[in-house]
């Protein structure tokens, strides 16, 4: 369980000088480039890490483009980002588990470890959760403090290019491993970022067949490269006979990664009666969804997906790490200087690149 004590608040003052960050700098579109940000001091129960290597997400676009939800719950000022690595540059004099100098990376989701789900195992979908970058100062810059119990010590046969993308990698082995795939026939709908690490991630946990669809060719064609058997354009939904034919009446496993009402539907249309659907992506507004047809009657299992189990997608993740079963290297596409953020997010933003890093 992921906790922080009140005890974090208190303040050594040990910590100066200035660092580089990332700033959500007003209440409108971009972020700006500071170099003289104080560097944060340590609690008691933290520990300030020394960032390396981070990674840009869905969350940081909605943040630089201003959009109804970002406005409404990002404080301007805030330095953003929640995806990273890097080492322990100080400890907090209560804590016990680190030393400066260990690769480390956090889980971004903090809670006080006192509701109901935190203490039975939830901690994910804890009340009162805040977020790194989102409610709290984040990753983008030179260093960032984190609850002790928030700290995940890098395998060092795992690179800093893998480790900096736990987050996203984590939402993606949440999504696949909650829905059990092993020899099921499984259909990803959505292939972002996510998705694309869904089907590798699916492929490594044993799924038979994989289906994808998009609306975007080249993102379907690497789905294929991936381990996809098929991957269809969802602008036609001829394809949904062709994979209930395929199947035995549908999918075993819907994943739903895009949020689209359109995937949505037709994700539930291929999927067969008594199946099982996680849905991960995220509607931007409310969903016109026949519930009777399409989860009533058809019986089927609908899980909510929420970020990652603490702590049990985080050793999954190392695990299929470690096997060698990944291909992240066709996903992870292009990488940046900090200083450079702006060309960074812009090829994040247009769809030049997939998933886009920035080094410190």
């Amino acid at each position: 369980m992921t906790q922080i004590s009140t005890d974090t608040l208190a303040q050594d003052e040990s910590a100066g000088g200035t660092m580089r960050g990332l700033i959500k700098h007003h209440a409108g579109t971009g972020l700006a480039f500071s170099d003289d940000r104080p560097i944060p001091s340590v609690g008691p129960r933290e520990v300030r890490i020394k960032v390396k290597k981070v990674g840009i997400c869905g969350t940081d676009r909605h943040i630089w483009e201003w959009d109804e939800w970002s406005a409404g719950r990002v404080p301007v000022g805030i330095i953003t980002g929640h995806e990273f690595v890097g080492h322990i540059d100080a400890v907090g004099s209560a804590v016990t588990q680190y030393t400066p100098g260990q690769r480390v990376s956090a889980e971004g989701h903090i809670t006080s470890g006192a509701d109901y789900n935190s203490r039975t195992g939830n901690a994910h979908i804890a009340a009162d959760t805040t977020i790194f970058g989102i409610d709290r100062d984040g990753c983008f810059a030179d260093y960032i403090v984190v609850p002790e119990s928030n700290v995940w010590p890098v395998h060092p046969d795992i690179e800093d290019k893998y480790a900096a993308i736990f987050d996203p990698l984590g939402n993606a082995v949440h999504t696949v491993m909650a829905a059990g795939v092993s020899a099921k026939t499984v259909l990803i709908s959505g292939v972002g970022i996510i998705g694309l690490m869904a089907v590798t991630v699916a492929k490594a946990a044993g799924a038979s067949r994989i289906y994808c669809t998009d609306i975007n060719p080249p993102r379907l064609e690497l789905a294929k490269e991936l381990g996809a058997t098929d991957a269809f354009d969802a602008r036609d939904s001829a394809w949904i006979e062709q994979v209930r034919r395929d199947t035995y009446e549908g999918v075993d496993v819907l994943l739903e990664m895009s949020g689209a009402p359109m995937a949505m539907d037709q994700g539930f249309r291929a999927l067969r009666n008594g199946g099982t659907a996680a849905l991960l992506g995220l509607p931007a507004r409310t969903v016109d969804f026949d519930f009777n047809k399409h989860i009533i009657f058809k019986g089927c299992t609908v899980l909510g997906i929420n970020g990652r189990k603490m702590w049990d997608t985080w050793y999954q993740m190392e695990k299929l790490l470690l096997s060698g079963r990944l291909e992240l290297d066709k996903v992870i596409t292009h990488e940046y200087p900090i200083e450079e953020f702006d060309k960074a997010f812009e090829t994040m933003i247009s769809g030049a690149g997939i998933k886009v890093l920035m080094n410190l």
